[in-house]
Formats: structure tokens, C-alpha cells, sequence
């Protein structure tokens, strides 16, 4: 059964204001209140309280430790079906309820903002969007194709609009038509009594299963695949006219690459970031309308 968040249930203190309730009720950054109010239900659980701290530290050095077993494992080595399964069970049998639908969800709004800018290019671009629509679905190797997706649009957008000469510029009136609530239900989540392990925590314990179990480019692609939020965030930028929603990024420069060691602190900014992107094209197509 669902509960309302602890920050919403306790009577406000003047003397002890809840940092969450002040996130929850700021307008400032656009998100839906349903996400809103479950990753602050997700940020304030004890597992992120008391376990990040101690997991983060670890995880970044079994990326050190692996990187180095990389350089006797050969090249091409790699398990990634199992990988997702070992995913996927992780996520169903330990992972909030909440932190599970936001992963989800990410996968929907993801395919439906690079379908947008397809949509609106002055070429055509072909999307394969991903929309698992339960926990399970993610054993189809759908983390490693989510990153694929995202390299292989840019690389097919940028390759057809030098092939004619175009560039991506501003549309009078978008195609929104794509751009929509995800159909993925929080009730449906996994909602054990194991299920208590929060998002951050769990993308930095699954960074290095990651890497391990990917070779060592497909992991670096997709540590850097984060690097083009910026890169995005122009093209919908650009489509919408609307340069400043640009502050909104945190991955950024996309020229330069960083470090593996962040790289689940960056997914996590990185998923916010596409939550926040989606929101601004679901109001601005209410606006449109």
C-alpha cells in the first residue's frame, strides 16, 4: 500500500522546517508533483541517509579496481544479458517502489523528447524508442540499447542535416503529438518488504556491476552518453525558440569528457534533468493547445 511521504504527513515546525517539504513546495523547477513528491519520498528514505554514504566511497573504488582488471580481461569480453538480469532482479526485489518507476518512466520520456526532435527536424530521422513497461522487460538488454539509441540519433540527425544542408531551427508550431504522460503505474512497482533501497544508492552499486559485466567502450559510452544532455537540451532548445530553459542542465560541456568515477552521481542529474525537460514540453504544449 502506498504512503504519502513522511515530510507531508508531519505537522510543519517553524523551529525544525523539513528540507524536503521546502523542495516539495518550490515551483521553481519544473516537475509534475507525482515526481516531484516520489523523488523526495526517494531522497528522504534512511537508505539514503545511512547507506550512500558508505556505498559511494565503495563503488568508486571497485570502478578503480575493475578499470585495472580490465587490462588482463580480453577486450571484447562481455556478459550483457546476464548483466540485465542481475539488474532487473535487483531492482524488483530491493529497489523502492518509487526509484523502480522513476527508472521506467525515464526510458518513456526519454524515447518521447528524442521523438520530438525528430518530429521537428527538416529531415528524417529514424527513432527505435524503448518503453519497458514492467521490471522484467529490462532483461532485453535495455540500459545498453538505451545508450546505443542515444548515440546513434545524434550521430543519424547531424549525419542527414549536413547531407542536405540544413540545420535545426526554430518551429512555429511544434509537433507535440509524441509528447505525453508515461504509461507506467507507481502501484504496480515491486513493493516487498525488502523493496527499501533508494535510487542514488542503487545506481551507484549498479555502476560497477556495469562496468564489469559490459566491455570497456560500452561502458565509457555510456558514462559519456550522459555528457549529451547539453547536447539535447540545444535541439529542443533551438525547436522551441527558448534558450534560457538551458540552465536546467548539469552534465555539461559535451566536448569534454569526465571522469568514470562520477558516473552514477551524473546519472542521477541526468535522469532530473530529462524529467525537467519533459515537463517543460508537456506545459508548453498545454500552452500550445
Amino acid at each position: 500500500m502506498y504512503k504519502e511521504p513522511e515530510f507531508l504527513t508531519k505537522e510543519y515546525d517553524a523551529r525544525d522546517p523539513s528540507p524536503w517539504l521546502a523542495l516539495y513546495l518550490d515551483q521553481s523547477t519544473p516537475l509534475p508533483e507525482h515526481v516531484k513528491k516520489s523523488w523526495l519520498k526517494d531522497s528522504e528514505s534512511g537508505s539514503r541517509q545511512f547507506v550512500l554514504p558508505f556505498v559511494r566511497p565503495l563503488a568508486r573504488t571497485f570502478i578503480v579496481l575493475i578499470q585495472v582488471l580490465k587490462i588482463v580481461v580480453p577486450r571484447n569480453w562481455a556478459a550483457s544479458r546476464f548483466l540485465h538480469w542481475v539488474l532487473a532482479t535487483g531492482m524488483k526485489y530491493f529497489v523502492s517502489p518509487e526509484a523502480n518507476w522513476l527508472v521506467l518512466r525515464h526510458f518513456h520520456i526519454g524515447a518521447q523528447v528524442l521523438e520530438f526532435i525528430a518530429a521537428n527536424a527538416p529531415v528524417e530521422v529514424p527513432t527505435a524508442p524503448l518503453k519497458p513497461q514492467n521490471l522484467d522487460d529490462l532483461k532485453d538488454e535495455l540500459f545498453l540499447k538505451h545508450d546505443l539509441n542515444l548515440f546513434n540519433f545524434v550521430i543519424r540527425l547531424n549525419q542527414a542535416l549536413r547531407d542536405k544542408d540544413e540545420k535545426l531551427t526554430p518551429v512555429a508550431k511544434p509537433d507535440f503529438s509524441m509528447i505525453t504522460e508515461p504509461n507506467v503505474d507507481l502501484s504496480t512497482m515491486p513493493q516487498g518488504w525488502l523493496n527499501k533501497m533508494d535510487l542514488q544508492t542503487a545506481i551507484e552499486m549498479f555502476t560497477p556491476t556495469y562496468q564489469l559485466f559490459l566491455t570497456d567502450n560500452d561502458f565509457w559510452r555510456a558514462s559519456n552518453s550522459l555528457q549529451l544532455d547539453e547536447t539535447i537540451g540545444i535541439y529542443v532548445a533551438t525547436i522551441m525558440n527558448s534558450p534560457q530553459h538551458l540552465i536546467l542542465l548539469n552534465n555539461k560541456h559535451p566536448l569534454v569528457p569526465m571522469s568514470t568515477l562520477r558516473a552514477g552521481y551524473r546519472l542521477v542529474l541526468h535522469g532530473l534533468s530529462t524529467e525537467m525537460l519533459h515537463a517543460l514540453l508537456i506545459e508548453m504544449k498545454n500552452n500550445n493547445q
